[in-house]
């Protein structure tokens, strides 16, 4: 279903160990006999968290449009752009009062939930006097003017923030990818800072070995290009790479039967050239770039197949792409250890900003250190008074029992000790 992009598409940070079990089914039959296989029902792969806060709702929202049979043609039929400008929303006016009566509920539900998110938030900072209506402004997945009744406007404005959020993770994915590897940098050359000449020689020694084993890796094909599907036709599907037919292999990665290669199924077809270069039984293989370089080859596959950008491999794309001279013979695939993933001047200025991070936080924890002294001289200061104030009354007490007067009790009634 091209209506299952609002949700899956990148989602591919959050779900690592969701893409490998994305792989090709098991292969049993012959199935370069396969034609026009029916779709199978347990095929079927649940779209992974998408991350944002209103996730649910999102998920909620698909499942129940779907039940209609009208609007479930009209998104079949539907292309991306449809979709996203919003002209598919107005199709909400013809679906059935059943599907609509389940929207009004579950967009009751949701408004429900984000005003206790408000609440438990504004409780949280001791402020009551805030107008939770103008607060629900700030989440934009749905229409906080009427909050009793799924609109055409609900759905619009559920497709374009779900679009526009998910479009921003995946920049934020590279960025903070980025700011990992400048990280460890930043460790590595700080940790040889507090090493003694001999120390420090020894660990750039290990540290130049452990760079030439990761880079000591077989070729790594181009992804998308006819060695690469070659190599997963014969290893993965275990089929007879003489006997390679694009269209089949198609067929067999479709792995939801859906007429198209989404964006999970494609990096899939990516373990075997990742295995190559990455083992996490090895120290010098990193996984988390193992998943940066998956989401690198994802996106320049969609980038070179993908003609109408929807995120989506129709058969038609694929077969095209088949047919160029890049897939026949590909120019060589750079792994991420043949690039530069940032500059010296990229990392002074990320060392920049974490030695301010660093400062703040060093005078915040000086402050609440001092805040502790001070309440611990308080504390130390009304014990002494406490003392004192014992001591004062029992000397009391002693003097009036010297005098003759019998001793009192703190609140001032008399004291009577039995005679002996």
């Amino acid at each position: 279903m091209r209506w299952r992009i609002i949700q899956v598409q990148y989602c591919f940070l959050l779900v690592p160990c969701m893409l490998t079990a994305l792989e090709a089914v098991p292969i049993d039959v012959d199935k370069t006999k396969v034609h026009n296989a029916e779709p199978v029902e347990s095929a079927r792969i649940e779209p992974p968290d998408t991350g944002l806060y209103y996730d649910e709702y999102l998920k909620q929202v698909i499942e129940v449009l779907e039940t209609d049979p009208h609007f479930r043609e009209k998104l079949q039929k539907a292309d991306i752009e449809e979709i996203r400008s919003g002209r598919l929303s107005q199709e909400l006016d013809l679906v059935s009062h059943k599907v609509r009566t389940r929207l009004d509920e579950l967009k009751r539900q949701e408004v429900g939930r984000l005003r206790m998110l408000i609440k438990a938030k504004l409780d949280a900072l001791q402020d009551t006097g805030m107008n939770h209506h103008l607060l629900l402004k700030q989440f934009e997945h749905l229409n906080h003017q009427n909050p009793n009744t799924f609109e055409s406007r609900d759905l619009d404005m559920l497709i374009k923030a779900a679009t526009a959020d998910l479009e921003q993770y995946d920049r934020t994915r590279h960025e903070e990818f980025k700011k990992y590897e400048m990280m460890k940098e930043h460790e590595r050359r700080e940790y040889l800072k507090t090493l003694s000449e001999e120390k420090r020689k020894e660990e750039e020694s290990k540290f130049e070995e452990m760079k030439r084993k990761h880079e000591d890796h077989p070729k790594v094909n181009h992804p998308g290009s006819k060695d690469q599907l070659k190599e997963v036709w014969e290893e993965t599907d275990g089929l007879d790479p003489n006997d390679f037919d694009p269209k089949t292999f198609f067929k067999l990665h479709d792995v939801n039967n859906d007429g198209f290669l989404d964006e999970q199924e494609l990096e899939a077809l990516f373990t075997k050239e990742l295995e190559k270069v990455y083992n996490p039984q090895n120290a010098e293989d990193d996984m988390i770039e193992m998943e940066e370089e998956r989401l690198r080859m994802r996106e320049h596959v969609m980038s070179e197949i993908d003609n109408n950008k929807d995120r989506l491999v129709t058969l038609e794309e694929f077969l095209r792409a088949t047919e160029k001279k890049e897939f026949l013979e590909p120019d060589s695939w750079e792994t991420l250890d043949q690039q530069q993933l940032f500059t010296e001047d990229e990392l002074k200025e990320y060392e920049s900003i974490i030695a301010i991070q660093e400062n703040e936080l060093k005078k915040r924890a000086e402050e609440l250190q001092k805040q502790k002294e001070d309440l611990q001289r308080q504390h130390d200061h009304l014990e002494a008074q406490k003392q004192e104030y014992h001591q004062a009354v029992q000397q009391l007490e002693q003097k009036k029992l010297q005098q003759g007067i019998a001793p009192s009790g703190p609140a001032g009634e008399l004291k009577f000790e039995p005679h002996t």
